[in-house]
């Protein structure tokens, strides 16, 4: 079936729309947050930012468990930063087609939905080094959306782009953030 990652930077609201998809869908919700290790975590929360070889093991089993949620009927949609280039070639390693959903904005909009957010073990002060990291896929790699839209909106667009059958309307509060 369809597997999707949507992708972008800590603080764009990958999660939320991530979550929303899988609902809307009949599918299933990964987070990548969920496969760190403590260490990991322990350095983002110290303000430490992961290098290649923090993410390494990381992106291998995530890639381990897309390879299992292959044959699922249902779509999965994981929500990853997959920052590089070569992430997202070990994310879509061994799969016959994995689809990404780049969620860009501006930094100065994502900092704000950064600092909104409470008990996320990312700190908005590792956001710089998030952009600078961030190689933005080609044109035709992604499905790119502009997060500075409002979150229906977001969902709306991915919505009449990913045409998977059986997919229901999601009902969205308009207050609701998409980080």
């Amino acid at each position: 079936m369809s597997q999707y990652v949507v992708m972008g930077v800590s603080g764009c609201g990958k999660s939320s729309v991530a979550k929303i998809l899988a609902e809307a869908t009949g599918g299933v919700f990964l987070d990548a947050d969920d496969f760190h290790t403590e260490e990991n975590k322990r350095k983002m929360n110290a303000c430490v930012h992961l290098n290649d070889q923090d993410r390494w093991n990381w992106l291998k089993e995530l890639n381990a468990e897309l390879r299992r949620r292959e044959a699922d009927e249902r779509p999965t949609f994981l929500a990853c930063s997959a920052l590089r280039a070569r992430y997202r070639e070990q994310l879509s390693s061994g799969l016959s087609r994995l689809d990404f959903i780049y969620l860009k904005g501006s930094q100065a909009c994502i900092r704000q939905r950064m600092e909104s957010r409470k008990n996320h073990f990312m700190p908005s002060e590792l956001l710089t080094s998030q952009f600078e990291t961030l190689e933005e896929p080609l044109t035709g790699e992604a499905l790119v959306v502009s997060v500075e839209k409002s979150l229906p909106d977001i969902i709306s667009t991915i919505m009449d782009h990913i045409h998977l059958t059986g997919a229901t309307t999601p009902q969205i509060k308009s207050t609701e953030s998409s980080s």
